[in-house]
């Protein structure tokens, strides 16, 4: 089990990061807090969570333990993968996820992609009992931060698809990131997630 990286950053494309140790690559898929978190650094730390199937092996990579932990404890919850987990917690911060489940608000989750409103009831219940009823804390983000060798809106409407969004309302979401000033792809999709939780 890999439980934590430590390296540089070689390349940044949500919901990857690309991360050397040592001389060997590791593609990380994160979700999108952590980028934030980690945005505008070059050496990093991730907490990571490897998940091995017939077909691939997929490692995920977190800022803090307590993400990897609410990501642990949403890929034990029925009908909840890896992909959906993270895009949970792109969506939402863990505190906001928290405040979510303790006071059942359906109607926030559901602004996830892939989450319908049966699939958000069913977060509630299963996660009610495992969330303690501290709020949790997150990584602050920092400014700044360089764009990809991609054009920042593509970039941020690609990350968007990869997280479950449909192109056209991905595009809409940066659409009204950019009217508000965003201009490069972290900033983006940090202004697109941030409506979608309001």
């Amino acid at each position: 089990m890999i439980g934590r990286l430590a390296g540089r950053v070689l390349t940044r494309k949500p919901p990857f990061l690309l991360v050397d140790v040592h001389g060997v690559g590791y593609e990380v898929e994160a979700p999108m807090s952590t980028f934030f978190a980690t945005q505008g650094r070059d050496d990093v730390i991730l907490h990571t969570h490897l998940v091995v199937r017939e077909d691939a092996q997929l490692l995920y990579g977190f800022a803090t333990t307590r993400e990897r932990d609410l990501f642990r404890a949403l890929i034990k919850v029925s009908g909840i993968g890896p992909r959906m987990a993270v895009a949970v917690l792109s969506g939402m911060s863990e505190a906001q996820f928290r405040d979510c489940v303790l006071s059942e608000d359906v109607a926030a989750l559901v602004k996830v992609p892939g989450i319908g409103k049966k699939t958000a009831e069913r977060l509630i219940i299963e996660m009610r009992d495992r969330i303690d009823k501290e709020a949790g804390t997150t990584a602050a983000s920092l400014p700044g931060g360089a764009p990809g060798a991609e054009h920042p809106r593509d970039e941020a409407i690609s990350a968007l698809e990869a997280l479950g969004y449909k192109p056209a309302e991905a595009g809409r979401m940066i659409t009204r990131a950019e009217k508000e000033g965003a201009d490069d792809a972290e900033s983006l999709i940090r202004l697109a997630l941030r409506h979608t939780v309001k």
